[in-house]
């Protein structure tokens, strides 16, 4: 199983988390299954970039080379037929298809040594040696299948096409060694210079472009693992300033009042309990934030009583948005210590949450003095408003 952010679980955890990623809260789905096992993790191996579809390769070389022999056909007909000479379009076509169809079945093999013997920096002359070999072999596997065929080369003895291995006016089997040997020196060049090299060009390409897409893969994947620790750590700082704060409350109290005291460590003990269980959710819903700032809500009712008034305006929509764990208690505590806690009447304090369509607004205000800034000191963010807002 597979959350929307990626991250894996197998059929028992899924079923623990009752199908909900405990990271971000969001719904888990079954993941597609590999066709084959992978084994010592992902592939990533870039001669194996065709994936699950090895005949594609092929069928897209037999098109590939069709296309060109269409297209020389039709050129050099046209020519033929300029200057006059008497060849049919199926004659020239055959032709075209023995000396360039013929490249097809070796086009793959090519390009899996490509893939499989890249040409680097640190090996380049040891590897184009081992190429040119390739090549010299690549050009013997093409005329020996162009000479199997019956429009293998032109013989003006007898006005026509002719096969290395058949005889056409005896009808047997004569593998002629001259006609391989003059097709061999005839096209060994263009073979190596005009189609092999352009296949160990394309395979390097197709390399090269996999490892940087797998290297640009990686790279997201760590920035991505980066802000989730980034964002781990902003949240453990906000924890222990919520404890200090509240704890240094129930300290104030433990001389005045123990009952008070004893309920706000009660209510506390509530509040971490919720907070270890989503110590390691960045994501959450809105309703479990509200229950999360409801709990902390009733500590500092304990320390004001009558004084607080809490007005919820909150969208019933917006209560399955998703929202940063511990978003809206930092807000409603400084609305409390610098806003509430100022006015000897008490006050009150509006939480709202609606949205457009797209976004989501959520409001904490307050009806207290407001901060006052000292002219003869720079203002300065705290540290739960400054967490919050880098969060």
């Amino acid at each position: 199983y597979i959350c929307s952010y990626e991250c894996t679980f197998c059929s028992a955890c899924a079923s623990e988390s009752q199908g909900k990623c405990p990271n971000c809260t969001g719904e888990l789905v079954r993941r597609p299954r590999r066709s084959a096992p992978v084994a010592g993790g992902e592939n990533r191996d870039p001669g194996k970039a065709w994936g699950n579809r090895p005949w594609l390769i092929w069928v897209v070389s037999f098109g590939v080379w069709t296309l060109v022999a269409l297209a020389a056909t039709g050129s050099i007909y046209e020519l033929y037929r300029l200057r006059g000479y008497p060849m049919s379009f199926a004659s020239v076509f055959a032709s075209e298809l023995s000396q360039i169809l013929t490249y097809a079945p070796l086009t793959p093999l090519a390009l899996a040594l490509a893939i499989r013997f890249p040409v680097q920096r640190e090996n380049w002359a040891r590897r184009s040696l081992l190429h040119l070999s390739f090549a010299l072999a690549f050009s013997i596997a093409h005329i020996t299948l162009r000479g199997m065929t019956p429009y293998a080369a032109w013989d003006p003895k007898v006005g026509g096409f002719v096969s290395g291995i058949w005889n056409s006016q005896t009808h047997i089997f004569e593998i002629k060694w001259q006609l391989f040997k003059n097709l061999f020196l005839s096209n060994v060049v263009d073979d190596i210079t005009g189609t092999y090299v352009p296949i160990v060009l394309v395979g390097h390409a197709l390399s090269y472009y996999r490892r940087f897409r797998d290297r640009e893969l990686h790279s997201a994947k760590l920035e991505m693992q980066l802000a989730k620790s980034h964002l781990q750590a902003l949240k453990s700082h906000l924890q222990p300033h919520f404890l200090f704060n509240t704890m240094h409350s129930i300290s104030a109290l433990m001389l005045t009042d123990v009952a008070a005291a004893d309920k706000m460590m009660a209510r506390l003990s509530d509040l971490l309990r919720m907070s270890l269980e989503g110590s390691g959710i960045q994501i959450t819903c809105l309703n479990r934030e509200l229950e999360f700032v409801a709990g902390y809500l009733e500590i500092e009712r304990v320390k004001l009583g009558e004084r607080l008034n809490v007005v919820l305006d909150i969208a019933a929509e917006t209560l399955d948005a998703q929202v940063p764990s511990l978003l809206l208690q930092p807000l409603v505590e400084n609305a409390i210590r610098h806003g509430i806690s100022r006015l000897s009447s008490g006050g009150n304090i509006w939480i709202t949450a609606s949205h457009d369509g797209r976004d989501l607004y959520l409001q904490v205000r307050d009806n207290g003095p407001g901060l006052v800034k000292a002219t003869d000191a720079p203002s300065r963010t705290g540290l739960g408003l400054g967490t919050t807002r880098e969060r």
